[in-house]
């Protein structure tokens, strides 16, 4: 993912963006510009989530409209519900470090219980919540609310639920986000981007519990 990283610091770094400026390495997203640097971002991030929908199948954005939208991402994993369970709250593990604001996915965390979070440490004692656990039934769902990335500065809600079935030889696992609110330009606009990343995560989620490692061999 190659997108462009403004030249001075900001304090929104969301969870839907990365920078490959420096080469091949990871860096945080900084997604809160300013106004006129937007729209080429925004073009940017919708031009990738398509390059990574056309490569993850399950992808898919369900609904969209000025007003919100609903997103959902789905895999079959080589594992039955309990470990997979467990391999998606073990989210350090495979959650792609260049959606995040410090860049180290050692600094996330998943608490898995009812007023629990989707955490991020940051230095200096800093600190980001991403989603606020809501529902949890072991092996069979996880429900969080909140905004990712850019969505959590602006006047939206969201719900992410996970939910984990058994199928023969393994588990279907299926990723619904819905947000719904109001951005200038409509929410809309964030819909295939927000697709794309997830996407992207699911996938590195799939590969992790079948090989213990969120990336290909060789990659």
């Amino acid at each position: 993912m190659a997108f462009p990283r403004p030249r001075h610091p900001v304090v929104d770094a969301g969870v839907l963006h990365r920078d490959d400026r420096r080469g091949d390495r990871a860096h945080p997203a900084r997604l809160t510009t300013p106004a006129q640097e937007l729209p080429l971002q925004i073009r940017t991030l919708v031009a990738f989530a398509f390059v990574i929908r056309a490569a993850v199948a399950g992808a898919e954005v369900v609904e969209s409209g000025a007003s919100g939208f609903v997103v959902r991402e789905e895999a079959t994993v080589s594992a039955p519900p309990a470990q997979a369970w467990a391999a998606f709250v073990d989210v350090a593990s495979w959650w792609n470090p260049a959606h995040s604001y410090s860049s180290d996915a050692a600094n996330l965390s998943l608490d898995a219980k009812a007023g629990g979070c989707f955490c991020e440490k940051l230095a200096g004692g800093g600190s980001v919540e991403h989603l606020r656990v809501v529902m949890v039934m072991p092996g069979k769902v996880l429900r969080m609310a909140g905004g990712l990335g850019p969505l959590q500065s602006s006047p939206v809600a969201g719900s992410m639920t996970v939910a984990f079935a058994a199928v023969p030889n393994g588990t279907k696992v299926s990723l619904t986000y819905g947000v719904g609110g109001f951005m200038p330009g409509g929410v809309d606009k964030m819909a295939g981007p927000v697709d794309g990343v997830l996407a992207e995560q699911i996938a590195r989620y799939r590969l992790f519990v079948e090989t213990g490692k969120p990336v290909a061999a060789g990659k």
